[in-house]
């Protein structure tokens, strides 16, 4: 769009290139309509404190009272918030933001006697109340994973201990940023024109996949040589973590720190297993041979941990206009059935997205919206290849929202964080997939093929490696090991040993990478990136591969959003988590990728 190197001022850009938020709202001042509308109706929710077990009626009363409040609350955080996100300078926007971030904590105050009321009641009234009331047959499911807490919630007096308990839990995560992002200080290094550039940890990706090899070994060296001199505080820190998972686990009376974590969605640890299993079961067949190929594409003697994002191929130079990059991304999907194929178009024609930079945006991209919106997409295009894959992987989240708050009642809408990056993946799959097939460039299959290993590298192994950590340093903390600096870098070491194999050389420095990971003080949550791969490659290799009703079972998954437990959509869908299948066939499709790749 934009015919020179300038980044234009937004009023600039053609509206149609722009997403349409007018159609939450068509103006600042309807905005404040509805947020002063929505106040007085957040305090009369309290009202009913104390009241929900007066009967079905009563119960109903409420529920239908508080999604309306909350459905206008979202609209109006997600309106004042993406208002925001087009330039960052405008402070009216971001007034309007802060305004919603206030009103969202003013609402969570107001319902916080839902859920301990609930769980206060006898299960029987509760069953009671669906059976008496048919409207509220609908939300069995909602009160049947709510009451399933039960056995893990304690008398008054100690949720209150507890509560108040939380601050003390998040010091190790908050000391942790603070000393990674404020405090903490990297070493200068010289670029590729040999200028003196400061190493920040926003910057350390660029420069990991240098062509340079020593502005990536000067890199890593001053990134990670930084987080080894303080590795004696952050394991204190991780350690302090640790203990406050096993503090509530045992409180609560769950039998671990990883039960408890995987108790809410109700995953058997078998899923865990199978994801910590799978890669150290295909390291070496696998990752090794990746490691060695890259080493042999790369033309080095030695193959050191700042080799592994060195790109092995070109990304095509020639620029892709946005219409262009939609029009692939149709052809890419087209296996989804004409019904996905309209419904992505009408997300275009509606200008669900915002399609390219201007001064002051939000840099990245995301899908986002609510309950009574359209989905809508933030996007930076600039006419890369890397562009369109990021286009289809965030209209795969939008049109997994479009589909699940179309077909699914407010309270089921949202889908799960262990189902969210299955749809965005698996759109990126079939585009893949469809570009292999139709590149007429061996350089530009081999930018392609280079660009799903390190996917397979970041989003499965990598992961899979992180949850291994995790896992194992609560069981060692939870046998009475202490989380010693040593302890926690030999661990790190055998991990990287077995993922990459003996091509790769082992540096110090390197054995300290659990220092700098955030992931490690929200335990236990990074298997599920591995999850979302593992069935979106199981989704796309059923699609492509036109196994009889693949489509439509996946197109029912789309529509499903939260209306059961994740594991039981998925496998209503033709994806067993429970079972090795689906992460077998996951590297059985990534053995068919390294086998693609030509000397």
């Amino acid at each position: 769009m934009n015919q020179n190197n300038e980044v234009p001022e937004r009023k600039n850009i053609p509206e149609k290139f722009k997403w349409n938020l007018e159609a939450i709202y068509p103006s600042f001042d309807e905005w404040q309509k509805s947020f002063d509308d929505v106040q007085g109706k957040i305090e009369s929710l309290s009202s009913y404190a104390g009241r929900l077990g007066e009967g079905s009626s009563v119960l109903l009363e409420f529920i239908r009272s508080d999604e309306a409040v909350s459905l206008e609350i979202n609209k109006l955080y997600v309106y004042a918030n993406m208002k925001s996100h087009e330039d960052l300078r405008e402070t009216r926007p971001m007034e309007l933001a802060g305004l919603a971030e206030s009103l969202l904590v003013k609402y969570s105050a107001a319902v916080a006697f839902f859920e301990p009321e609930i769980l206060a009641l006898p299960h029987e009234y509760i069953n009671d109340c669906i059976k008496n009331e048919h409207e509220l047959t609908r939300y069995e499911f909602f009160f049947r994973k709510l009451l399933r807490e039960r056995e893990h919630i304690l008398p008054h007096e100690q949720e209150v201990l507890l509560a108040k308990a939380g601050e003390m839990r998040s010091v190790p995560e908050n000391a942790f940023t603070l000393l990674t992002d404020a405090d903490m200080k990297f070493p200068d290094i010289q670029d590729e024109d040999g200028n003196t550039a400061e190493l920040t940890e926003e910057r350390w990706y660029r420069f990991s996949r240098s062509r340079n090899r020593n502005v990536r070994r000067d890199a890593f060296m001053g990134i990670y040589g930084t987080y080894a001199k303080y590795r004696n505080a952050i394991a204190a820190l991780y350690s302090g973590s640790v203990k406050g998972d096993m503090f509530y686990s045992q409180a609560r009376k769950y039998n671990s720190s990883l039960d408890m974590a995987l108790f809410g969605e109700n995953v058997p640890e078998d899923v865990y297993s199978h994801v910590v299993g799978t890669a150290r079961k295909y390291s070496a067949p696998l990752m090794h041979r990746l490691t060695a190929l890259r080493k042999k594409v790369l033309g080095l003697e030695d193959f050191h941990y700042y080799d592994v994002n060195a790109p092995m191929s070109t990304e095509p130079e020639a620029k892709i206009e946005f219409d262009d990059a939609v029009n692939m991304a149709m052809k890419a999907l087209a296996p989804l059935g004409d019904e996905y194929l309209d419904d992505f178009r009408l997300g275009i024609s509606e200008r669900w997205i915002d399609i390219y930079e201007n001064r002051g945006k939000r840099k990245g991209a995301y899908s986002w919206g609510a309950y009574g919106t359209n989905p809508y997409v933030l996007l930076n295009f600039d006419g890369t290849l890397h562009d369109v894959f990021t286009l289809v992987h965030e209209m795969g989240h939008s049109m997994h929202s479009y589909y699940s708050r179309k077909c699914q009642p407010q309270v089921y809408a949202d889908y799960t964080i262990l189902l969210a990056e299955v749809a965005s993946t698996t759109n990126e799959a079939l585009l893949l997939e469809y570009l292999l097939k139709n590149s007429d460039s061996e350089e530009g299959k081999k930018w392609l093929l280079n660009y799903y290993y390190d996917m397979v590298r970041t989003t499965f192994f990598r992961q899979a490696m992180f949850a291994d950590f995790e896992r194992e340093t609560h069981k060692y903390a939870e046998n009475g090991g202490v989380l010693t600096p040593d302890y926690l870098c030999n661990l790190w070491r055998g991990l990287n040993e077995n993922c990459y194999g003996p091509e790769m050389v082992i540096d110090p420095e390197l054995c300290a990478e659990w220092a700098r990971i955030p992931h490690f003080y929200s335990a236990f949550y990074v298997y599920k990136y591995v999850t979302g791969f593992t069935a979106a490659n199981a989704f796309a290799s059923s699609i492509l591969s036109q196994e009889d009703g693949a489509t439509g079972r996946y197109l029912k998954f789309l529509q499903s959003g939260g209306s059961d437990y994740s594991l039981n959509i998925l496998r209503r869908a033709g994806v067993d988590l429970t079972s090795s299948e689906p992460f077998e066939r996951t590297m059985k499709f990534f053995e068919e990728r390294l086998d693609a790749w030509k000397m």
